[in-house]
């Protein structure tokens, strides 16, 4: 009977030993990840025992499933406005924005269970996890990175709409991304991390560190970041076993030739987050290193970033409170980058040679790297960037109603506006779209704009009671110029959502309006003069009446004002006005 006993207590405390393994930890070989039904049936689980822990279902996904929020705390509030008043900071995890790049996922899980279980939450830092970001995507399982070692079986990067959601951020197309905002700009975290798997060349780190480049980040944080924080973690992780380099990006196919930082526009989540001032991060694990070290590095990543975000937690909210407050007051804010590829650092890289042989499908050269002979170099990284575009800020932006995506998106962004009390005609600046380039096949559901320029103009334009303005005091003001001024590489234009005001709504009938043109010429000696003027210097205009009567419709008073003016006017004096919330 003692022994009966002894057998079950032992079948007992195996089984729920083994309940407390990772779906991942639970396969010998560790190469499997957990798929979404494991992931919320085992945070469901850690729920139910640890009551530092709570699950929030936070809007929905493409797919019809919430999106699932883990927070841990160590005192047990879960109330955003409270967890502010008490001085803590909130670190936000992000997680299988890409579900073929899972190593955050089952990291998470591990961490999370590890926290709870050794009672080592940290006193100063509200910890949040997205379990899973791209449920769309990861419930389309199989193998789809092929050129990925393992794990045996994970989610698309495409989610439900077949959009890659780390392209999503600022258009905000899928239902994904407006229930992240919500969680953003409910909880509103300090640090952000996103964890991901790297491509590209092979080298001899199983993990890559993209930080906020430096250049485009408040200074004030970018002092602190690339002094303070990001060496202490390189340090750390070398400690723990998984010596970090930056993200690798090749200047010439190879690293050896150099690497790039990566610039982050605010298409990507770190891009976006940093137009809130959060501090930012991206783990790139290498797609052929073992599934097993990548989970485990992305562990220690995290781990290391919770305990310093813990041991700074003072300074962070100090220095993000200067960042705000520096923002409501910047003047100028920059649109566009470019590399400048004058002024490098250099860095010691451990990598593979490389080198080309003969294609057994092609017979032509193909690149491959030599794990048989590793090498450390000093070699160049190129991180720093040039301001190309910049836009002086406005007093203020008026937004006519009628672009009401753009305004919701700007509420959900906590973008504080006020609404016109009545009808008002405002003197202010208003853009002419000059010129601009359109991609010529869909890139994420757009034919995107760029090298988008400007005419502006000052005009008496008439606004709408209800129409919105929008002030530019506020610490969200980049996201603000950012979106609203047309020219920014990821703005709202860029992205065709003011796309109607490119088309002509108005035109004559040309036999009709010859008559209308002739009369107006001889009484307009000016357009008349003007006109002659044009086809001197244009003989392809003198040589066709239909360019000529065009061009006097152009000219004249007929011509739809708003044909190729951006609908969003820049207040440039502080004057009073009528307005209500």
């Amino acid at each position: 009977m003692k022994q009966l006993l002894a057998l079950i207590i032992t079948i007992l405390f195996s089984t729920i030993t083994f309940a407390q393994l990772t779906p991942f930890e639970q396969h010998a070989d560790k190469n499997y990840t957990a798929n979404y039904s494991e992931v919320i049936t085992y945070y469901r689980q850690l729920a139910n025992k640890y009551p530092q822990m709570k699950m929030m279902d936070i809007g929905l996904t493409d797919a019809g499933k919430p999106l699932t929020l883990i927070v841990l705390s160590r005192d047990k509030a879960f109330d955003p406005a409270l967890i502010k008043k008490q001085n803590k900071r909130v670190l936000l995890i992000n997680n299988g924005i890409h579900p073929g790049e899972p190593e955050g996922i089952d990291a998470s899980m591990m961490l999370t269970r590890d926290l709870l279980k050794n009672n080592k939450l940290p006193k100063d830092v509200v910890l949040c996890f997205i379990a899973v970001y791209n449920i769309d995507g990861m419930l389309n399982r199989g193998v789809s990175r092929i050129s990925q070692n393992g794990p045996v079986a994970y989610g698309f990067r495409g989610n439900a709409r077949n959009l890659d959601l780390n392209r999503d951020f600022i258009k905000a197309d899928s239902k994904n991304a407006l229930a992240f905002m919500q969680i953003l700009n409910t909880w509103q975290p300090e640090v952000f991390l996103d964890n991901h798997t790297s491509d590209g060349a092979d080298y001899q780190y199983v993990m890559t560190l993209i930080e906020t480049q430096k250049d485009k980040q408040n200074p004030i944080l970018a002092k602190y970041t690339a002094k303070t924080l990001s060496p202490e973690l390189y340090r750390r992780m070398k400690t723990s076993g998984y010596e970090m380099i930056p993200y690798v990006e090749s200047e010439k196919g190879t690293p050896d030739s150099g690497i790039v930082a990566f610039i982050e526009t605010p298409r990507f989540s770190t891009g976006y987050t940093v137009l809130h001032n959060i501090i930012s991060y991206v783990t790139e694990t290498h797609m052929l290193k073992p599934f097993d070290k990548r989970v485990y590095s992305t562990y220690y990543f995290m781990q290391h970033l919770i305990d310093v975000c813990e041991r700074d937690h003072e300074l962070i909210g100090k220095l993000k409170k200067q960042a705000d407050d520096a923002v409501s007051n910047q003047k100028e804010f920059a649109l566009n980058w470019v590399l400048d590829e004058k002024n490098y650092d250099t860095i010691t890289f451990k990598g593979y040679e490389a080198g080309h042989k003969a294609s057994d499908i092609s017979s032509l050269p193909r690149l491959y790297y030599d794990r048989s002979k590793p090498w450390t170099k000093t070699i160049k990284y190129y991180d720093n960037y040039k301001a190309t575009t910049k836009a002086d800020k406005p007093i203020a932006y008026v937004i006519p109603q009628a672009w009401w995506k753009v305004i919701d998106l700007l509420k959900i962004n906590k973008v504080a506006m006020s609404r016109l009390a009545h009808d008002t005609t405002l003197h202010l600046q208003m853009y002419s779209i000059a010129d601009f380039k359109t991609s010529p096949r869909p890139y994420e559901g757009h034919y995107i704009h760029s090298n988008v320029t400007v005419i502006g103009n000052n005009a008496d334009i008439k606004f709408h009671a209800g129409d919105y303005v929008v002030y530019t005091n506020q610490p969200i003001n980049r996201y603000i110029v950012e979106t609203l001024e047309p020219q920014g590489v990821d703005s709202f234009f860029a992205w065709n959502f003011f796309d109607s005001v490119l088309g002509q709504k108005e035109h004559y009938s040309d036999y009709v309006f010859e008559d209308i043109a002739a009369e107006y010429l001889k009484n307009n000696s000016e357009m008349r003069k003007r006109l002659d003027q044009e086809k001197a210097s244009n003989p392809k205009l003198a040589a066709s009446a239909s360019m000529q009567l065009e061009w006097v419709y152009h000219n004249s008073p007929w011509f739809e004002k708003t044909y190729l003016r951006y609908p969003v006017g820049r207040l440039l004096t502080n004057i009073k006005l009528d307005l209500t919330k």
